[in-house]
C-alpha cells in the first residue's frame, strides 16, 4: 500500500520561508516522479512543482518560479518543497503526489498525501 505523508506546513508571515517534506512508502521511490500541488478554499487544485525520478528534470508553475525549489532524497524516500519569499496568495493546503512520469496535471498522479496547511499572513 502506497502512503505519502506531508509535513512542514504552518503559519508564516509574508516574506518568510517554509520547507515541506513528503515521505513515501509502499513503492520503489526512485522509480517515480513526484509532484507538489496546492488547493486554496473555493479553488481548484493547482500544480506547483514536479521532479523526475532521478531528480534531474524539474517543472515549476509560473506563479512560484524563482521562489520555490523542489528536491528529493531517494535514500530517504523523501521529496521536499523549499518555499521562500512567501506571499498571502500562497496560502493553501499543499499535497504531494506520485506519478510514473513527471507531469503537471493531477490526473497523471496516482497516489496522494493527505495535505499540509500553509498559511501566509500579510
Amino acid at each position: 500500500q502506497v502512503q505519502l505523508v506531508e509535513s512542514g506546513g504552518g503559519l508564516v508571515q509574508a516574506g518568510g520561508s517554509l520547507r515541506l517534506s513528503c515521505v513515501a512508502s509502499g513503492r520503489t521511490f526512485n522509480f517515480y516522479a513526484m509532484g507538489w500541488f496546492r488547493q486554496a478554499p473555493g479553488k481548484e487544485r493547482e500544480f506547483v512543482a514536479a521532479i523526475s525520478s532521478n531528480g534531474i528534470n524539474r517543472n515549476y508553475a509560473d506563479s512560484i518560479k524563482g521562489r520555490f525549489t523542489i528536491s528529493r532524497d531517494n535514500a530517504k524516500n523523501t521529496v521536499y518543497l523549499q518555499m521562500n519569499s512567501l506571499k498571502p496568495e500562497d496560502t493553501a493546503v499543499y499535497y504531494c503526489a506520485t506519478s510514473r512520469i513527471i507531469a503537471v496535471i493531477p490526473p497523471r498522479y496516482d497516489y496522494w498525501g493527505q495535505g499540509t496547511q500553509v498559511t501566509v499572513s500579510s
